[in-house]
């Protein structure tokens, strides 16, 4: 019972770090997959793929050594040092912007549902945030093992109220076919997750011992489900790709109780990634709990002007660059140890 728990914790911990604004809004699932119409839905099936072998790579590889950094992760793959020393820093810079852009991405809900002002929001967000990084990961276990199974029963049940069983069916599959678009971008989507997701996996080690392979299929399968919902209550529906927030626009269709409990999931979606791209961020570049503590301020401190620039520009501009860039890191990663 007590490794099953264990490993539920590290479940929802890896389910709450990928699922963030982007994905719960539906803005990552439209940008990556639904553009690409029926074949969305095999970028889908190879993203979840992909995010399995990362995750029971990744959580392997650590246990089996011992790795307690990324810096460890990398030199224990055989990676040169220099190339060790650009990746950490594309890491870095990466947690860092999705801290920002999950801030930004909270904001703009509030502001787009409610009228509320920016900065209250952002101070009250941050003020949370900080309280949580002084948890460390069993903090981060805390949150996440209340908040994850909640969005995942809130966003399935969206689905079952947009029937979206009946959009599966009347999917067009003579439209489906093998395409190097959306293959590259579901490679992309796979790899930029990973960035946000290795330095959680490794502080994860703890909660996931001899149980890698069973963490990484679960992970996966309830990832898969998830995306596949929210890309069916958006197939086919119009005039979304400006939206900020197309899953609360679609969801208002319901009527104001339906917009309210999913602005709630969105907010809990950004809330979870949020805290584990802050986490990973202050994991990676501090030694000491007095560092820690103060760059845990001076990242809450910093992501207050962020709020103020567009939620989706900061998407679609950011995470395909660094989904490319990831690439690099996954073909280290995945390789065999010596």
């Amino acid at each position: 019972m007590i490794f099953l728990k264990k490993n539920a914790k590290a479940i929802f911990v890896i389910i709450g770090t990928i699922i963030g604004a982007g994905f719960a809004s539906g803005q990552e699932i439209y940008s990556f997959f639904n553009i690409y119409g029926e074949n969305g839905i095999l970028g889908l099936m190879l993203s979840s793929i992909l995010l399995g072998i990362i995750i029971y790579s990744v959580l392997k590889k650590v246990s089996y050594h011992n790795i307690t950094s990324y810096g460890e992760l990398l030199e224990k793959c055989n990676i040169p040092k220099g190339i060790s020393s650009i990746l950490q820093i594309i890491i870095n810079i990466f947690l860092l912007l999705s801290f920002y852009i999950m801030v930004a991405g909270f904001t703009a809900y509030f502001k787009q549902e409610f009228g509320l002002d920016t900065m209250l929001v952002t101070i009250t967000l941050l003020i949370f945030c900080y309280i949580t990084f002084m948890g460390n990961i069993k903090g981060l276990a805390k949150v996440n093992t209340i908040i994850a199974p909640i969005l995942v029963l809130l966003i399935i049940s969206l689905g079952i109220k947009t029937n979206t069983m009946y959009t599966l069916q009347n999917v067009d599959i003579e439209k489906i076919e093998i395409s190097f678009d959306w293959i590259i971008r579901a490679i992309s989507y796979a790899s930029y997750n990973s960035i946000l997701l290795i330095p959680i996996l490794i502080e994860l080690r703890e909660y996931t011992k001899q149980k890698e392979k069973r963490v990484g299929i679960i992970s996966a399968s309830i990832f898969f489900i998830m995306a596949i919902t929210i890309y069916l209550i958006m197939f086919k529906v119009e005039n979304i790709a400006n939206i900020e927030l197309p899953l609360v626009y679609i969801a208002s269709r319901f009527g104001g109780a339906s917009k309210f409990i999913y602005g709630i999931v969105v907010s809990m979606a950004i809330y979870t990634t949020m805290i584990s791209a802050g986490y990973g961020f202050l994991q990676n570049c501090t030694k000491d709990a007095k560092k820690y503590k103060t760059l845990a301020i001076i990242i809450c401190l910093t992501a207050i002007p962020i709020c103020y620039i567009s939620f989706s520009k900061l998407v679609n501009l950011t995470y395909p660059i660094f989904g490319i860039l990831g690439l690099l890191q996954l073909i280290w990663l995945l390789r065999k140890i010596d």
